[in-house]
């Protein structure tokens, strides 16, 4: 049980950044041996470091299994901890010792993909660079494709199936799986043919559900078609149409189709992050913050 203040000790005891990097690097790897490659140390280094951890919190933090390492309750709570007192100490460093930044960065997201990261982005950005101005436009990957060509945009975020991506460009920065979705109970699916609510020309996931469809021979019709995934969901909830979403993205009162429904699979989606040709430091140093909230999804 948690130790109630009576019982606390006059001064408590520091956490050592240093031993929270190795426990988190453990923490992520599932392995002694892999964390000590990462933080250069031999396993043997990494188990006295955790030993005293343990000592410290009078908790016992990881289940030693054959093969892996696993995190006891008291260990999931404690990375939490860990990965925000790393990225606090990381901030505070930087806001001293980095030069600082300034300037403009314009940046371009797909409305679906951007809702999902943009808010904690931002607000790290602002903390740790607040002079740096970010102008955000929100639109279709085609549109700030184009747009990013023209010199309009420093970066941008742009969604395509595995074998739409622009060749060459960017890196890949997030993946998952689409998934049929409809409403939990409803009868959409029953019907023919299949109505279908899309986001229009130019979606990745309307492109890779309908590529899918037509190789698969069943009949369907375009029943709804929005700008971004609110309209679809409206027309799942309404219990009018069945539609492609990414599989994190379907919760209730929504339900994942799986292969008993008949619907061919849709395989993943991918999201890249393309930089412009002359993009500054200060756009280097927001594609990492978005690099890392991405790492966060997974």
């Amino acid at each position: 049980m948690p130790h109630s203040t009576a019982t606390l000790p006059p001064t408590l005891p520091l956490l050592d950044t240093d031993v929270l990097r190795t426990f988190v690097a453990i923490a992520e790897s599932g392995s002694f041996t892999r964390a000590a490659k990462q933080v250069f140390r031999t396993p043997s280094a990494l188990s006295m470091q955790i030993k005293r951890l343990e000592e410290t919190l009078e908790r016992t933090l990881f289940v030693r299994e054959a093969r892996q390492v696993r995190l006891t309750p008291e260990g999931e709570v404690l990375l939490s901890y860990g990965r925000r007192l790393l990225k606090l100490n990381e901030e505070a460093v930087t806001h001293f010792l980095a030069p600082p930044l300034e300037g403009a960065v314009r940046f371009g997201s797909p409305d679906d993909v951007g809702s999902r990261i943009l808010p904690r982005v931002l607000a790290q950005f602002a903390r740790s660079h607040p002079a740096v101005q970010v102008d955000v436009v929100v639109g279709r990957s085609v549109e700030l494709l184009e747009r990013l060509d023209r010199g309009e945009l420093d970066l941008a975020l742009v969604t395509a199936g595995t074998q739409e991506m622009p060749g060459g460009r960017g890196e890949v920065v997030y993946s998952e799986p689409l998934a049929w979705a409809c409403l939990d109970g409803g009868v959409a699916l029953e019907r023919t043919p299949l109505p279908l609510a899309l986001a229009n020309q130019g979606c990745a996931w309307r492109a890779m559900a309908l590529s899918a469809l037509d190789r698969s021979g069943l009949a369907y019709r375009i029943a709804y078609t929005s700008e971004n995934c609110a309209g679809q969901e409206a027309a799942l909830l309404a219990d009018l149409a069945v539609a492609p979403l990414p599989q994190s993205m379907v919760r209730p009162p929504l339900r994942r189709l799986g292969s008993e429904a008949g619907l061919p699979p849709l395989g993943e989606y991918r999201v890249q992050l393309i930089r412009a040709a002359e993009a500054g430091s200060a756009s280097e140093v927001l594609a990492g913050h978005v690099i890392e909230a991405f790492q966060g999804l997974r």
